[in-house]
C-alpha cells in the first residue's frame, strides 16, 4: 500500500478546475488543503495534486526537492491517517496540497506537518458530513 501510482495522481483538468473552483480549503503551514467530494468509484479512494509555486521558488530544483517530499510523506502515511478514516467509500476524494511556506525545511518537519494536515482534513471531512 506504499506505492504512489499514476491512479492516485490528480491530472484530468476537468477535475483539477472543479476541485479548485468548487471545494473547501484549509491552511495548516506551510500546507494549503483543498478537498472535494465527487460522486466517482476509482481504484483508489483519493486523488492528489501537489503545488509549489513558481512565483515563490524560481529554480526548478526547489520545486522539485519540495514536490519530493511532500509525495514521499504522502505516499507512507496515506494508508494509515486518511484511506482508513475515509467515511464513505463510494465516494472519490479529490485533495490538492499546495506549499505556501516561504522556505524550504526538513524532511522531518514535512512530515511531522502532513501528518497533522491529514488528522485535520479527516476532521473537516467529518465536520462536512454533519452539516
Amino acid at each position: 500500500m506504499n506505492t504512489f501510482k499514476k491512479e492516485e495522481r490528480l491530472c484530468s483538468k476537468k477535475s483539477l478546475d472543479l476541485l479548485f473552483k468548487n471545494g473547501s480549503s484549509f491552511l495548516l503551514y506551510p500546507f494549503r488543503a483543498t478537498f472535494l467530494f465527487v460522486p466517482d468509484v476509482h481504484s483508489q479512494p483519493v486523488q492528489v495534486v501537489i503545488n509549489v509555486a513558481k512565483r515563490r521558488y524560481k529554480h526548478a530544483v526547489d520545486r522539485n526537492l519540495v514536490k519530493r517530499r511532500t509525495r514521499e510523506v504522502y505516499r507512507l502515511y496515506k494508508a494509515a491517517e486518511l484511506y482508513a478514516l475515509l467515511p464513505n467509500k463510494n465516494q472519490l476524494l479529490l485533495l490538492g496540497l499546495q506549499y505556501v511556506g516561504k522556505e524550504i525545511y526538513p524532511y522531518v518537519f514535512f512530515e511531522k506537518k502532513l501528518v497533522l494536515l491529514l488528522k485535520k482534513l479527516i476532521a473537516q471531512i467529518k465536520a462536512h458530513e454533519t452539516n
